[in-house]
């Protein structure tokens, strides 16, 4: 009996100097906390497109504002510091939008709807350039870059189109028969991209070796579609989507490790979430916003293998609608980016951190 007290006594010790707020060294405990940061407004009601980060002290945010002449593009920088607007690219004085922001090496590139006309926006050593299109299309869907290459996926009068940028210029690249859209894309590396496609036999997800398009053999679950795909230096490949059961949408998440390893399906419970802000955060596990049950209030999902929690933003007085777009990492913290509506005002930006001090 003496022995079990003195077990259960130092299992107590044990629990309790997990949750001391005093660490082994005598520190205080630290609990990461979401922490409000400041973003200047813009002509509401906006829209955010994408978030980037490459280091605590550079990220930028995409989107686009309602003006008197129509949608106007939206740029915004993050120093480190403090959240400021950018207005001194090619046709930021122009009716369009910017889609997805991405880092290829030390330059910056951002897809760019030009009152209609696709480029891309180049920043280089602080000053910006453009790369035009071959050609204008009905809808721009997607675009992604790496260094050595760079992909706009959309559709003209003749159906879908795939423009590749080599480096040098553009080509136009063919899918494989029974492909009908291109939802979404995303790469790795200039032979190692990814993409998501409505095809005859439904949801497919596409794969570029550097030769052709070919479909990747990803065993979707039945009656789903693909939201994003997140690549990963290791090689570990996540795709995140919705299966509908019933008639009823639910979040389901997909992992790939490898070569030699199989897809490993999970369904966290997170409703019919969209994943599409899905992120890779400092701590190794998976995060995204998610919709909130508290009006005045943002709410972020964190994944880890099966286990899931959640997390809410800080209060916002009078908020009837807070809704993260975007997250990024940013070293050890996570940034956020979206809007917030304010009652009595249409929704304007807001940007959250988590893992900093405000």
């Amino acid at each position: 009996m003496n022995s079990l007290r003195a077990a259960v006594v130092c299992l107590v010790l044990a629990c309790a100097a997990l949750t001391s707020p005093t660490g082994a060294a005598g520190a205080p405990a630290v609990t990461l906390r979401w922490s409000v940061l400041p973003v200047p407004a813009a002509a509401p009601p906006v829209t955010v497109t994408d978030l980037a980060a490459r280091a605590p002290g550079e990220a930028w945010a995409t989107g686009y504002e309602q003006a008197a002449d129509g949608l106007m593009p939206m740029l915004y920088r993050w120093d480190g510091t403090a959240w400021s607007r950018d207005s001194t690219f090619p046709g930021a004085g122009e009716p369009g939008w910017l889609g997805k922001v991405q880092f290829v090496g030390r330059e910056v590139w951002i897809f760019h709807n030009r009152d209609g006309a696709g480029e891309i926006l180049r920043r280089s050593a602080g000053t910006w350039s453009t790369v035009p299109l071959p050609q204008t299309l009905w809808t721009y869907q997607d675009f992604t870059a790496v260094p050595g290459a760079a992909w706009v996926v959309g559709e003209d009068d003749t159906g879908l189109k795939v423009l590749h940028h080599d480096g040098s210029g553009w080509t136009a690249q063919a899918t494989p028969d029974g492909v009908r859209y291109l939802m979404g894309i995303t790469a790795r590396a200039a032979a190692d991209a990814w993409a998501w496609a409505d095809t005859d036999t439904g949801t497919t997800v596409l794969r570029w070796d550097g030769t052709a398009w070919r479909d990747a053999g990803v065993p979707l679950p039945p009656d789903s579609n693909v939201h994003t795909i997140l690549l990963e230096p290791s090689g570990r490949v996540t795709i995140g989507g919705s299966q509908y059961t019933d008639g009823v949408a639910g979040t389901y998440l997909m992992t790939w490790d490898g070569e030699e390893s199989a897809w490993r399906t999970t369904h966290p419970p997170l409703g019919d979430t969209y994943t599409e802000a899905m992120v890779r955060g400092p701590d190794g596990a998976l995060w995204l916003p998610v919709r909130s049950d508290r009006a005045f209030q943002s709410k972020y999902a964190r994944v880890d293998g099966r286990r899931t929690t959640f997390s809410y933003g800080p209060e916002r007085t009078n908020a009837i609608d807070v809704k993260p777009r975007a997250l990024a990492r940013t070293g050890s913290a996570l940034l956020s980016f979206g809007t917030a509506e304010i009652y009595g005002s249409k929704p304007n930006l807001m940007s959250e951190r988590l893992g900093a001090r405000p």
